[in-house]
C-alpha cells in the first residue's frame, strides 16, 4: 500500500472525506485544508444529469460572479476601426484586428478573453484552430461576439466567467481564491449554481444536480450535500 505523504496525512485529519457538507461548510473546509503558498483558485465542480451528446443538453453559458474571481483578466478586442476607441475607453488590454490576427498566428495567446464584433468574425477563420482549443474563440453563446463591446468588457472585468459542461456532464468553474472570505465564496457559488438550475433542459430526465464538489488548487475535493443546494 502506498504511503500517504505527511502533508496529505495532515490534511486528512482536518476533515471527514465521507461527510457531506453544506456549501458554506465545504467552502470553510477548503480554505482550512489549502496548503499552497500562493493564492490558490477555489473551483466548483457540478455533475449534472445531462447528456452532452444531445445539442439541447450541451449546456454552455456565462455568469457574472458578485465578487469576481480574484484575478484581473486580460481582454483582447478584435474589431473594426470604428470600435477601437470604445474598447480602449472601456478598459480592453489589447484592441485591433489584423495585427493581432498575425500575432496569434505567430503563437501569441497571452489573454484570458477574446471579444469580437460581428462584422470581423469572417476574418477569424484563420485563427479559429488556435483560439478554439484554448477556449478563446469568440462565440455568441458566451456573449463574446457583440457590437456592444464596452458593456461586455466591463462585465468581464467585473467578474463574468464562461462555463460549459464537459463530455462527462460536469461543469468546472472557478468561484474565487482561498483568500476570499467564506461568505464571498458562497455568494459566487450560489450565483453559478442558480444559473445552472435555471438552465435545466426540459429533456433532462432524473436527478439534475447529481454531485457537487469544491476544491482549491492541489487540495482534495470536499463533498457537498446536494439537498442543501437551493
Amino acid at each position: 500500500m502506498a504511503k500517504v505523504p505527511k502533508k496529505r496525512a495532515a490534511i486528512n485529519k482536518k476533515f471527514d472525506n465521507n461527510k457531506l457538507h453544506t456549501l458554506l461548510e465545504a467552502l470553510t473546509v477548503v480554505k482550512d485544508v489549502n496548503t499552497t503558498k500562493f493564492d490558490a483558485s477555489v473551483d466548483l465542480h457540478v455533475r449534472l444529469g445531462v447528456d452532452p451528446r444531445k445539442a439541447d443538453q450541451a449546456l454552455r453559458g456565462t455568469v457574472v460572479l458578485p465578487h469576481g474571481v480574484g484575478k484581473s483578466k486580460k481582454v483582447l478586442v478584435l474589431c473594426s476601426p470604428d470600435k477601437v476607441a470604445e474598447a480602449q475607453e472601456a478598459g480592453a488590454d489589447f484592441v485591433g484586428l489584423e495585427e493581432y490576427i498575425a500575432k496569434i498566428q505567430g503563437g501569441w495567446t497571452d489573454v484570458d478573453v477574446v471579444i469580437a464584433t460581428p462584422n470581423v468574425m469572417k476574418d477569424l477563420g484563420k485563427i479559429a484552430r488556435i483560439l478554439g482549443p484554448r477556449g478563446l474563440m469568440p462565440n455568441p453563446k458566451t456573449g463574446t461576439v457583440t457590437a456592444n463591446v464596452a458593456a461586455t468588457i466591463k462585465e468581464v472585468k467585473k467578474g463574468k466567467i464562461a462555463f460549459r459542461v464537459d463530455k462527462t456532464g460536469i461543469v468546472h468553474a472557478s468561484i474565487g481564491r482561498v483568500s476570499f472570505a467564506p461568505d464571498k465564496l458562497l455568494d459566487n457559488a450560489n450565483e453559478l449554481v442558480n444559473t445552472l438550475l435555471k438552465m435545466k433542459p426540459s429533456t433532462a430526465k432524473g436527478t439534475y444536480v447529481k454531485t457537487v464538489t469544491v476544491a482549491s488548487t492541489m487540495s482534495p475535493g470536499i463533498k457537498i450535500d446536494t439537498k442543501t443546494i437551493k
